[in-house]
């Protein structure tokens, strides 16, 4: 082909200007196709993005300038990095519309459908993307607006709590659950109580009423605010249990007594007391152990008051003292005494629930030691304390050790004898002297148990019963 051969400039019949090819007989440089010629076999060509013009952006395979996206009404062409990642070097043949630019021929529906559908899924993929992406972006601003302040209020709360809730356990406790106020000459302070019997009797412990027990003043303030005086029936330090009975009033509503003897750790329970003069607070938590020897004035007290106590992490802190610690039927199975509280001098274990603060580990009687002594101080004014006449001492190998002996006790009737080192009372483990008295407050007077020694003897005991001198 010459230079004066009129096809090579013409646009409707492009050809190479030095080979004379047309694209459709073997491509030229500046084809979409590159330099290797349209496979015969009219398949796609083997390249990975399309090549549009890197100065206008026409896409050569739909007849340049005039079916650019990005030139048509004058619209820019992508610039940064997509530049040059998409758009191939300047055509070297010229511009659009100039003799020596090529104007791609028709191609054969098989390969210009690929390339088409090619073409089309970058742009959907890259539309994709940009789509999301401006989404994303506007999201927060495209919508409506609203203010939670000019919506109405959802509907009324209807209907009871549902059974076995904390909801339901606080509404039916909260009515016979008091705070006491207290005073006397060794100072005041105040505690809770809960009411069990419908003329007044109220259930509480000894170190709560304690102070005005000789001629102090206790006063009953009730959860519909209703204040009544109320006075010492009988205490028992050894269990720290107390009866009190208010005046002026009636009609009161009981608490439902349960059982502690089928406790479970783990089991749910709810506290409802006046932690720092909070009258009415409820709160949560489980069993968090069983048959724990706690001594009802911390570890400095008496061994004789050591209690078998039930511990929980429910929330109990000064003023929980003789509040209900129930399950989730509603049924009181503890009265709330003592919590472990490490900032104490004495090391915190047992102190009582006036002192202190909470950290989850707290203690109560259980219900049926303190129903049994309740019951004793109702009918006759005084406790009566289960006892085996013997002292105890810590075992240095483990267990509980017998000393002096009670002429007469239950346990010298049982052949128990100074020096005898108790193991297990029955199927309970005895690693300790407190354990000992523990266990033994947990029974009545004539019941009897098997106690295990260390020398592998056992010997049956029946429990005996003395009146409580309080202090």
């Amino acid at each position: 082909m010459t230079e004066n051969d009129p096809s090579a400039h013409d646009p409707a019949n492009p050809r190479h200007p030095e080979t004379g090819q047309q694209p459709a007989q073997g491509g030229w440089a500046g084809h979409p196709y590159g330099e290797q010629a349209q496979p015969e076999s009219g398949g796609a060509p083997q390249y990975s993005e399309p090549s549009y013009h890197a100065v206008t952006g026409a896409d050569p395979a739909y007849g340049g300038q005039a079916s650019n996206p990005w030139s048509a009404q004058g619209a820019q062409m992508p610039s940064g990095p997509t530049q040059q990642s998409v758009y191939p070097p300047p055509n070297p043949y010229g511009q659009p519309g100039t003799s020596g630019y090529p104007v791609a021929a028709p191609q054969p529906k098989r390969s210009g459908g690929k390339l088409l559908a090619g073409v089309a899924l970058v742009a959907l993929l890259v539309g994709g993307i940009a789509g999301g992406t401006v989404g994303y972006f506007t999201a927060g601003s495209s919508g409506p607006s609203g203010n939670a302040l000019n919506a109405p209020k959802p509907a009324q709360q209807t209907g009871n709590a549902p059974a076995g809730s904390v909801e339901a356990v606080a509404q039916k406790l909260s009515p016979s659950v008091v705070e006491l106020q207290v005073s006397g000459q060794q100072g005041a302070g105040e505690g809770s109580g809960f009411v069990i019997s419908t003329d007044g009797f109220i259930l509480t412990n000894n170190h709560v009423v304690e102070v005005a027990a000789n001629g102090g003043q206790i006063q009953a303030v009730f959860q519909d605010g209703k204040k009544a005086a109320a006075k010492v029936v009988g205490r028992d330090p050894t269990t720290d249990i107390a009866v009190v009975k208010v005046t002026g009033v009636g009609n009161l509503t009981p608490v439902e007594l349960g059982r502690s003897d089928d406790l479970r750790v783990g089991q749910s329970v709810v506290a409802i007391g006046s932690p720092f003069e909070l009258a009415g607070t409820v709160t949560s938590g489980i069993v968090s152990s069983l048959h724990r020897p706690v001594r009802a004035g911390g570890s400095s007290g008496d061994q004789t008051t050591v209690m078998d106590a039930v511990q929980t992490d429910a929330a109990i802190n000064p003023g929980n003292s003789g509040g209900p610690l129930a399950n989730m039927s509603g049924q009181v199975i503890g009265i709330n005494s003592a919590i472990y509280s490490p900032q104490s001098a004495s090391g915190g274990q047992g102190q009582g629930a006036s002192e202190g603060g909470n950290v989850g580990i707290g203690f109560a009687i259980p219900i049926d030691q303190a129903r049994r002594t309740a019951d004793t101080i109702i009918k006759t004014g005084q406790a009566v304390q289960t006892y085996i006449g013997a002292e105890v001492k810590d075992a240095p190998q483990g267990g509980a050790e017998l000393g002096a002996i009670k002429p007469g006790s239950p346990a010298e009737k049982a052949g128990l004898k100074a020096g005898d080192v108790v193991t297990k009372i029955d199927e309970r483990p005895i690693d300790s002297a407190d354990t000992l008295v523990a266990a033994v407050r947990t029974r009545a007077p004539d019941e009897k148990a098997t106690f295990t020694l260390a020398d592998g003897r056992t010997v049956e005991v029946t429990f005996g019963g003395q009146p409580v001198q309080p202090n």
